[in-house]
């Protein structure tokens, strides 16, 4: 197997058994992931409670696959509300040119300047902490992300044959970039949304962790490992899992967006 096939079959493969968990917890969980029960609290391993219970006697297993449900939907929340206006303003820029151009590149540097966590931080001021927060601060990061993509990508695209055919054939710039350049970046924007969707699990758990993005009783791994951090000596399981399970997704995404890349165009693969 080559190296390209081997990094999307491992990719695809660890993905798919994180949204699978994710999507499972909805219906099913061994224990409810909210019950606290302090007779049982840091049980060992065992046949009763897998990954034993936490220091307020909630199932550690049944906290991770909620906490892959909690991650999945806030980082697709992210991901689709940074895609969608960021994609449509980068083929708006490439389309238009000039000053609209300028005036929308220089717009995402200023939304550059502000990281994920320091407007995180500002939403939480002035309307409390909350996964809503978090998804509006990290999709807000996402948007010149693709804006940028998607400005790079139509801008090598407009000069080519098929696009001034459709100019000739008196199509306006709007049905131009639905029509003949949107589709031709699917591939770029595909394994964009593949990177940003990693990212995205990293920012929800570090701003669960600093008590920022999602609240209890909903679980997190971001705040299993914040709750994690006092009983490491103790528990250090606590801290292991929720840790192994954000490392494990998103090295998956991270395979998986870099077999995509090199299956999409090959000449990556090959070092061209």
């Amino acid at each position: 197997m080559s190296q390209p096939s081997r990094a999307l079959a491992l990719g695809g493969l660890s993905s798919g058994v994180f949204v699978a968990l994710a999507l499972l917890s909805l219906l099913w969980t061994p224990y409810d992931p909210t019950q606290i029960s302090i007779i049982e609290r840091l049980q060992p391993i065992g046949a009763q409670h897998w990954l034993g219970t936490d220091q307020l006697g909630r199932d550690v297993l049944s906290m991770l696959m909620r906490g892959a449900a909690t991650s999945l939907g806030v980082a697709v929340a992210a991901v689709v509300l940074g895609a969608v206006p960021g994609i449509a303003l980068g083929l708006f820029a490439a389309a238009r040119r000039g000053w609209i151009d300028e005036i929308v590149m220089r717009g995402n540097d200023v939304v550059f300047a502000f990281p994920a966590l320091l407007v995180a931080i500002l939403l939480t001021t002035a309307f409390g902490p909350g996964a809503l927060n978090a998804i509006l601060a990290i999709g807000l990061f996402n948007i010149p992300v693709f804006a940028r993509v998607t400005r790079a990508g139509a801008l090598r695209l407009w000069p080519r044959e098929y696009v001034l055919a459709a100019r000739v054939a008196g199509k306006d710039s709007l049905r131009i970039s639905l029509e003949h350049i949107l589709p031709n970046l699917g591939g770029a924007l595909m394994v964009q949304a593949t990177t940003q969707f990693a990212l995205a699990i990293v920012a929800e758990s570090a701003l669960a962790y600093l008590g920022l993005g999602t609240q209890a009783p909903l679980p997190s791994w971001g705040r299993m490992l914040a709750d994690a951090q006092t009983l490491t000596a103790l528990a250090p399981g606590l801290a292991i899992y929720p840790g192994l399970a954000v490392v494990l997704s998103v090295l998956g995404l991270n395979w998986l967006g870099n077999g995509l890349r090199d299956l999409l165009d090959p000449r990556l693969a090959r070092g061209v």
